[in-house]
C-alpha cells in the first residue's frame, strides 16, 4: 500500500484569513487566543509600566498561566506582589481570563512539578 494524500474540499481550499488559521493553532497547543497573546506581548510596557517592564519580559501564555522572566531575585520578588493587578490587567486588554503568574530569574533553572 502506497502513501495517498488527502484530497482538501473546496471550501478547504479556498483562501481563509491568517487570523482564523491561528486561533485554531493555538487552542490546540494550549495557548490563549492571539488576540490575548498580541495584547500581553505587544503591549507589555503598557500593562506593567516602563520601571517593571525594564526588568521582567513575558515568555509564555499557556493554559491561563503567564509566565514572566525577570532579570533579578528583586524583581521577581516585587512582581509576584503585583501578580494580582498584573493578571487583572493583562485579562482585561486581552479580553481573555489569565489565572495565574509564574516568575523566574534569568539563569534559573525551573523547579519539578512546574
Amino acid at each position: 500500500m502506497t502513501w495517498q494524500p488527502s484530497t482538501p474540499s473546496p471550501a478547504q481550499r479556498e483562501p481563509r484569513p491568517v487570523a482564523a488559521s491561528l486561533g485554531r493553532v493555538s487552542e490546540r497547543l494550549g495557548l490563549g487566543r492571539p488576540t490575548t497573546l498580541g495584547a500581553v506581548f505587544a503591549r507589555w510596557e503598557e500593562l506593567v509600566g516602563p520601571d517593571v517592564a525594564a526588568h521582567a519580559t513575558p515568555r509564555t501564555l499557556r493554559d491561563g498561566v503567564l509566565t514572566v522572566v525577570v532579570d533579578h531575585p528583586a524583581w521577581a520578588s516585587s512582581l509576584r506582589l503585583l501578580a494580582a493587578d498584573v493578571l487583572g490587567r493583562v485579562s482585561e486588554a486581552g479580553g481573555e481570563p489569565v489565572g495565574e503568574l509564574v516568575v523566574r530569574v534569568a539563569g534559573e533553572r525551573p523547579r519539578r512539578g512546574r
